[in-house]
């Protein structure tokens, strides 16, 4: 990912008083010069060069982002956090490796917040490159949404940057990472659940499982990792093979099969093969350990912090309840298992039983298995080669989910509608979208801003994800939820879907938080090889 970042601060207007036309000429030729520099460095332009129409961007500290940050409703309460980024030791579980942390540990530290609440979090930066922190999921402020060359810059090696935003999201639950190349496999990340006012959480019946595909100290570091798939390129990408195929209308819906045999997510689940897997940083020979009363109810958080692999999760013993997607509410549906993406992430309420259960992340179409462990009673730790039957039962499907009551999108025709084509280059491990590479042309408005992306705030867009390729693409919009259109899902709120290989997921969302919004498949590899663009509202 690109650590360019457009200017924080918009340009100023000509001085009042100077008639001469000549002098005005001047300025305009001036100002034209400053932002043609301003697209060179930062790698972003205030005016749209090409396309059809003309229309200023609308800058991430513009007054139209201030506003809308006014409008958000305040707790009247602040909460300051200072994190820090650096290399430490830390222990996966009887293996230790030395890595990038959060305050030297994997997860980072957990973050409890309220809606309302005004959140002032300072990152100091002592790695030994730039870094970031996306706060994924938050319809939050556009000028702290952590994504250089969108909307913010990176932070250098010992520099430091305070993020500061009302927490504007429904509660839920989050997580926050760095949005800098391939980082977000190094460790780099840590969960936010933001909490109800009206009805606290029970520290008793809640808890995060974060999922992660772990090589760092293991194997190949993530960037070594990215170095030999673009020597190797497509061609050595085994069963995947990008390019401008056809479609084949299948959608994500249909994809319920409980038979857990085979991978749901085509020939190619994914382009590493990971040495371990892990759950709140723990191998499954050491795992993390839930503590809790039989007959209890508790809400389980799951979030895949991983960077190439979709999860399937499920309970020892135990049916789940989904009553969230993506920290948006859902109506309550009962499964076996379910499917975790990139950037996904599902609140799933189960009632414990008497003994020690296994809570298992399988990875799909991969070796291994991460798992954790509930305990209400005593009992010996369950094997973690034992896959439990619950992997096999009841899959949940997209098409499962519906949003909560006053949760749904209302009903309206859209003012765009915008294809969103997923491909990749035939022989260089080179990812598109709309057969653009996020880096093609730094400062080129038509490679980072396209026209045909350019949004007006107010207006209902309609997303078309056509994924040209034979592997699935988690695709994530920063700073807005979406409705899963029908056939894929029954309008389910979200911001991240898994678009299947030679598939197309269609996605409704409001224009109703002005900046500069990064839009990104969130298998890291992939958006670090160019699988990226800009939602770009103009004026």
């Amino acid at each position: 990912m690109s650590s360019q970042a457009p200017p924080s601060s918009s340009l100023s207007a000509a001085a009042p008083g100077r008639p001469k036309r000549r002098r005005r000429r001047a300025l305009v030729i001036a100002l034209v010069v400053v932002v043609a520099l301003a697209a060179v460095a930062g790698g972003v332009v205030t005016r749209l060069a090409r396309g059809g129409g003309d229309g200023q961007l609308v800058a991430p500290s513009s007054p139209a982002v201030l506003a809308a940050e006014r409008a958000r409703p305040t707790s009247g309460r602040t909460v300051t956090r200072t994190i820090t980024a650096r290399p430490a030791k830390i222990d996966l579980g009887g293996k230790t490796v030395t890595t990038w942390t959060l305050d030297g540990t994997v997860p980072g530290p957990q973050l409890w917040v309220q809606v309302g609440d005004r959140l002032r979090l300072t990152l100091r930066n002592q790695l030994p490159v730039e870094t970031s922190l996306h706060w994924h999921g938050l319809q939050l402020r556009n000028d702290m949404d952590g994504a250089p060359g969108a909307s913010s810059s990176a932070i250098p090696p010992g520099g430091s940057f305070t993020y500061d935003f009302t927490v504007p999201s429904t509660p839920g639950s989050y997580f926050f990472h760095s949005h800098v190349g391939t980082q977000l496999d190094t460790g780099l990340y840590a969960p936010l659940v933001v909490e109800d006012p009206v009805a606290p959480r029970d520290d008793d019946t809640d808890a995060v499982l974060l999922f992660d595909d772990w090589t760092n100290g293991l194997g190949r570091s993530p960037d070594q990792v990215l170095k030999d798939l673009k020597a190797k390129g497509m061609a050595g990408m085994g069963g995947m093979a990008g390019g401008s195929g056809g479609m084949s209308g299948m959608d994500m819906g249909g994809m319920d099969m409980g038979g857990g045999g085979m991978s749901t997510l085509g020939a190619d689940a994914g382009d590493v093969a990971y040495p371990a897997y892990l759950v709140n940083g723990r191998l499954p020979e050491a795992p993390y350990v839930l503590q809790a009363r039989p007959g209890q109810r508790i809400r389980l958080r799951l979030v895949n912090a991983g960077s190439d692999t979709v999860f399937r999760f499920g309970v020892g013993g135990h049916r789940l309840t989904v009553v969230a997607a993506d920290g948006q509410p859902v109506r309550p549906v009962d499964v076996d298992t379910l499917q975790v993406a990139m950037g996904e992430r599902y609140d799933v309420e189960i009632t414990a039983g008497t003994g020690v259960f296994p809570l298992v992340a399988a990875p799909e179409g991969k070796d291994g298995m991460a798992m954790a462990v509930l305990r209400t009673a005593a009992g010996a730790m369950p094997n973690p080669a034992d896959r439990p039957a619950e992997l096999n039962g009841r899959l949940l499907s997209y098409r499962d989910l519906s949003p909560a009551a006053g949760q749904a999108l209302p009903a309206r025709a859209p003012d765009q509608v915008i294809t969103v084509r997923l491909g990749a280059d035939p022989t260089d491990y080179r990812w598109t979208i709309n057969g653009r590479s996020f880096d093609d042309s730094p400062g080129d408005p038509a490679a980072s801003h396209p026209s045909e992306l350019r949004v007006h705030q107010g207006q209902r867009i309609r997303l078309v994800f056509q994924n040209a390729t034979m592997m699935s693409h988690p695709m994530h919009v920063h700073g807005h939820t979406f409705a899963v259109l029908a056939p894929t899902s029954n309008g389910v709120r979200k911001d991240t879907v898994l678009v299947p290989p030679m598939g197309t997921v269609t996605v409704d969302l409001d224009a109703d938080n002005p900046g500069q919004w990064m839009i990104h498949c969130h298998n890291a590899y992939h958006a670090a090889a160019g699988m990226m663009t800009i939602l770009s509202y103009v004026s």
